[in-house]
């Protein structure tokens, strides 16, 4: 069975000529103040080694709620890495990471939990359950507001949980496929069940990585389409990586790239062109 068709974009803000747009400077000494916007997400002299092995340091940036950033940056540059720190998945060597007004860095247990609760991961990795079905794998979305039993399974899970489990496979395409066994979908299809989860619970911010790095390029655009427009209807703050230049220029409100253990550029999306995108993987 094919894909059901997928809605369109949710049409963005007109943004300026790229040609005619004068790069956005990059600042040593750390971003500056955002007034407008809530911030949602910001890393100051964010360090992250692994044993006697630096990944990145000085790793500074704010994000402002409803923005759309594309981390990129060459294979080994810490794209992924950075963004298990700013999630609170794995601890930081040095400085801090401020989520929705919380201290990641200082927060743990039940606390770290909640604030988990308020973010959404997808990943190239569906990590469905292959044997449950297509439900109960976005039932599993709501683990972090309800752990238990009760959401490993469609069949233990409230009414409630399941109308809104249902709710999500409506907003991607696939209502239909809800008592299918997830190891019998395309890879399109497992990717935006993988969306479903993560936005099952009204997440505040979304972390993409490479969400589309394991699809093939028709349901790449498929699902970066649907991902985006997902994201830009709730107004919610999203940070993804990529390898995709298009993409980057295409969906990213502002682009931060990594190389050689620093942050080596932070601007606008209408300011760049592939071709600066490119120097970063030299």
């Amino acid at each position: 069975m094919s894909d059901p068709t997928l809605e369109p974009p949710v049409a963005r803000p007109a943004q300026p000529d790229r040609a005619g747009a004068q790069r956005a400077p990059v600042s040593s000494a750390g971003p500056a103040p955002l007034s407008g916007p809530a911030v949602d997400i910001e890393a100051r002299d964010v360090t992250k080694r692994f044993g006697d092995t630096p990944v990145f340091s000085g790793v500074s940036f704010r994000l402002a709620r409803g923005e759309a950033i594309a981390l990129v940056g060459a294979n080994g540059a810490g794209k992924s890495t950075l963004l298990r720190c700013l999630m609170g998945l794995i601890p930081v060597s040095g400085g801090t990471v401020s989520l929705l007004g919380r201290d990641a860095t200082g927060t743990t247990g039940a606390e770290l939990r909640r604030l988990r609760a308020r973010i959404g991961l997808v990943s190239q990795k569906h990590n469905l359950v292959p044997r449950l079905s297509v439900l109960s794998n976005v039932i599993h979305g709501l683990l972090g507001h309800h752990p238990g039993l009760r959401h490993w399974s469609h069949h233990l899970a409230p009414a409630a949980s399941r109308d809104a489990a249902m709710a999500a496979l409506e907003k991607v395409g696939l209502a239909d496929f809800a008592l299918r066994r997830a190891d019998r979908l395309s890879g399109g299809q497992s990717q935006r069940v993988a969306i479903a989860r993560a936005i099952v619970g009204a997440p505040e911010i979304l972390f993409a990585d490479e969400p589309c790095a394991s699809l093939d390029p028709a349901a790449g655009e498929d699902v970066m389409h649907l991902f985006m427009s997902l994201a830009r209807q709730d107004g919610v703050t999203v940070v993804f990586t990529s390898h995709n230049l298009d993409h980057t220029l295409r969906y990213g409100d502002r682009v931060l790239g990594l190389a050689e253990g620093r942050m080596r550029l932070d601007a606008t999306a209408a300011s760049l062109t592939d071709t600066d995108l490119r120097g970063l993987y030299d």
